[in-house]
């Protein structure tokens, strides 16, 4: 039995609760919580590992019991509450001219507290709207300005691809949209058609970031240019999705190749190029053989010496003993010859034979 529950709550509030009775429990059961002073009613989204590892050490609150059929017929009772008291608030709202939007209303399990949502793009002053509203029932009121995201995961929709919108339905989390990830999608960067219910960007520019990255790498970038049996042309579009490119010929005709197809024309580009760049090289090599006076010996490979490589080595390092020792010796001579000039006294002998005193 998972002794660490994920708990989910109205409006996608998420809370980790321990579960030290051991109740079985699976996911997508309703579950009674302890709650800030009282109780509350959730259901189980996750538990395993996971959610250990994210519980740390930390003292959680406990799970109470399982809901019984007088638990249940509670939670319908405080569903048909909830709109009673949004209707009731937003009488109260035109009443005190307060510039807020209220979204939802939530009421504890227990009716200990009551939380009234509402969007607002300025601060409200709601004092005395909560007076009145703690008078009418008898209850602790909390007021909770939220934003036009969480307003929409709150209420839920149908976006632009017909579907139920992804926040209401599977995201967990809001994370950072950009406008560098439509045009890493090549999307048009038209804000009507990049925006979701909420006015914002839509989320699924995110989490389908990663899969357009992925499928991206495949094809080569935009304006390669490939050489298909037509003849040479520019890459100027892809589909990921039916994993097609299509190229433009320098005559302005379009054509559209498969992704494979289009991977083998880079191929025998890339194929081409070595060959090329082989028959450089060896070109090069023939040069440099016929620049130092060495035979050509055709395609017939020369067999390498092992006993070779050191006599030339040894024929080198005698060269140059042998050019070391006739410097030495010409350094030598040049030395004796010069002492022999500042001796004084000592007679030199002319060309002619004579001797100078």
């Amino acid at each position: 039995m998972a002794k660490i529950l994920e708990i989910e709550f109205k409006g996608g509030r998420k809370s980790i609760f321990a579960n030290p009775q051991e109740f079985p429990f699976t996911l997508g059961d309703q579950v009674i919580v302890q709650a800030e002073k009282g109780e509350d009613m959730g259901v189980v989204i996750n538990m395993g590992s996971l959610v250990d590892k994210r519980a740390g050490n930390q003292e959680l609150p406990q799970v109470i019991r399982k809901p019984g059929k007088k638990d249940l017929a509670r939670k319908d009772e405080n569903t048909r509450l909830e709109e009673e008291a949004f209707e009731d608030c937003l009488k109260r709202i035109e009443e005190h001219g307060l510039d807020m939007k209220l979204v939802d209303v939530e009421y504890q399990f227990d009716r200990n507290k009551t939380t009234f949502y509402f969007t607002s793009e300025n601060r409200v002053d709601f004092r005395a709207l909560v007076r009145d509203l703690a008078r009418k029932y008898h209850t602790r009121i909390e007021l909770r300005q939220i934003g036009v995201r969480d307003e929409a995961k709150r209420i839920g929709g149908v976006g632009v691809c017909g579907r139920s919108l992804c926040c209401s339905t599977f995201l967990r989390e809001f994370e950072p949209v950009v406008t560098q990830l439509a045009k890493d999608q090549n999307l048009a960067l038209n804000p009507t058609k990049l925006s979701g219910c909420c006015g914002r960007l839509m989320c699924c520019l995110r989490y389908e970031e990663d899969f357009y990255n992925t499928m991206t790498k495949k094809f080569p970038p935009l304006e390669t240019k490939i050489r298909t049996d037509r003849g040479t042309a520019r890459l100027v579009k892809t589909d990921i999705f039916s994993e097609t490119g299509t190229v433009v010929y320098e005559s302005g005709e379009q054509e559209r190749f498969t992704l494979e197809r289009l991977n083998e024309f880079l191929s025998r580009k890339q194929d081409k190029k070595r060959q090329e760049k082989k028959k450089r090289h060896e070109q090069k090599r023939q040069h440099t053989k016929s620049r130092h006076g060495k035979p050509d010996s055709g395609n017939v490979p020369q067999q390498k010496s092992s006993d070779n490589a050191p006599n030339r080595q040894g024929e080198e390092k005698q060269e140059q003993k042998q050019g070391t020792s006739d410097k030495r010796r010409r350094g030598r001579r040049r030395y004796k010859k010069n002492r022999s000039r500042q001796k004084p006294g000592k007679p030199q002998t002319t060309n002619e034979g004579q001797t100078k005193q």
